[in-house]
């Protein structure tokens, strides 16, 4: 079997570095068959600002990959985050109106992508739970309804901005196969399912921002992306002792802590290019400008977490990504989000001869990409399936069984009206009109006898 066919590539944009990688999956592990780094200079907090820059620092680290692997994929899967990412719940309503089928799930699922403001386009609609007459249901196929509900958590993104991330991508001669929110790749990688289970919180401290996931029952509940990371302190750094990036780089990785520790200070020696003229920095000092700013993004990160969690996570944080490499940094972050607190590598699933340098913190998302990429296809081929099967038509409603129709009582025949009985004029002459006929009787008398009178 041509095992190109397998090949799954990805590519990490980050703020301060993009990665690429190629692996082969094989009995759910992945065989890393190469991958490149470059740094990268026209990103910031997940932001293209450079098009150009972008795409040459794109097409460095797909050089250098090439360079360990013959590369011949056309399509990778892309990585996005960053301040326009924006996220929400929605509940979608498809009519059933008989057994929910499989087809049903990937209708609504359809539904939940389409719905999107204006000037947004969507990343993800990740499915929360199904409801089904006012009752929330884990796996409704199989069951009556009329309608089907769908609770999604609906991951949108600014279209401009995600459009200038698939422009880099095609202008360095790749397809964008999907593109998937970053700190759910980063959690793929290294989460455990009894994590994800129990309720836990992964932060992955990147260049440029901090990402954040939360998951429960198994299910990711809320995702955020915080546009402070590692990327930010080093400029606090080059600020505070105005030196160079690449310097407060150097010494933030050498002798920086996240806690400022009192005690005997040490000045570290920065060499400037003027001559006998060369910068000496307090390493406490320091480690107060680095602990101010993780401070800043852990509260971020509590806050974000508390909507959603207010109580103490059960299986606790999972932190990874570059900063999450600053020493005693775990301390700190026990005391501020009052969780247990495990730094986390993404060696869980892979292999190969490039496994052991990718198993660095600031690799989890690169890797995730990777998982994520492969489930996908899985899916994809899933969804085919199904919806290249017949429709299935709606079940008919059944009709009332026939009733009885009752024989029309006759009509009773109306009883004969007695006939009026009419007495003569003379006998029904009562007292009251007696006495007139007696006064006409009297007055034509009289006029008679005066009549005769005159003669």
């Amino acid at each position: 079997m041509d095992n190109r066919k397998k090949t799954i590539a990805a590519i990490d944009i980050g703020t301060t570095k993009i990665a690429t990688i190629a692996a082969s999956e094989n009995n759910g592990k992945f065989e890393v068959l190469g991958f490149g780094t470059a740094q990268s200079t026209g990103i910031r907090h997940g932001v293209v600002l450079n098009i150009d820059e972008t795409v040459n620092a794109i097409t460095a680290s797909l050089n250098q990959l090439g360079e360990k692997y013959d590369a011949d994929f056309g399509e990778v899967y892309v990585g996005i985050a960053g301040q326009y990412v924006k996220t929400t719940d929605n509940t979608c309503r498809i009519l059933v109106n008989g057994t929910v089928t499989e087809r049903h799930l990937i209708e609504l699922s359809d539904m939940a992508m389409n719905v999107v403001r204006p000037g947004y386009e969507t990343i993800d609609a990740i499915l929360l739970s199904y409801t089904i007459n006012g009752k929330e249901i884990e796996n409704p196929i199989g069951l009556q309804c009329e309608y089907l509900y769908g609770n999604f958590h609906v991951i949108t993104g600014q279209t401009t901005m995600v459009n200038n991330i698939k422009k880099c991508v095609t202008h360095a001669g790749l397809d964008i196969k999907s593109v998937f929110l970053e700190p759910l790749a980063s959690a793929e990688a290294v989460l455990t399912e009894d994590e994800k289970q129990r309720g836990v919180a992964m932060i992955d401290i990147g260049g440029g921002t901090t990402d954040l996931a939360v998951f429960k029952d198994g299910e990711v509940i809320h995702t955020a992306v915080i546009p402070i990371g590692g990327a930010t302190i080093t400029g606090d750094i080059k600020d505070k002792f105005g030196i160079t990036y690449e310097q407060a780089e150097n010494m933030k990785c050498l002798y920086g802590s996240a806690v400022h520790v009192s005690g005997a200070d040490v000045s570290i020696e920065v060499k400037t290019a003027r001559v006998n003229n060369n910068i000496y920095v307090s390493r406490n000092e320091m480690s107060e400008v680095i602990q101010a700013r993780m401070e800043e993004i852990l509260n971020a990160v509590k806050f974000q977490i508390e909507t959603v969690y207010p109580d103490m996570l059960p299986a606790g944080i999972v932190m990874t990504g570059g900063g999450s490499l600053a020493a005693n940094l775990n301390q700190l972050a026990s005391f501020i989000l009052k969780n247990n607190i495990r730094i986390a590598y993404p060696i869980s699933k892979i292999e190969g001869e490039y496994a052991e340098s990718l198993k660095k913190p600031q690799y989890s998302t690169v890797v995730g990409l990777i998982l994520k990429g492969s489930s996908f296809e899985k899916g994809i081929i899933q969804r085919d399936s199904i919806m290249t099967k017949p429709k299935p038509t709606p079940e008919p409603t059944p009709e009332p069984a026939p009733q009885p129709v009752p024989e029309p009582k006759p009509e009773p025949k109306p009883e004969p009206k007695p006939e009026p009985t009419y007495e003569p004029l003379d006998n029904q002459v009562d007292s009251k009109s007696e006495k007139p006929k007696k006064n006409i009787k009297n007055l034509f008398k009289s006029l008679m006898d005066k009549l005769e009178d005159d003669e």
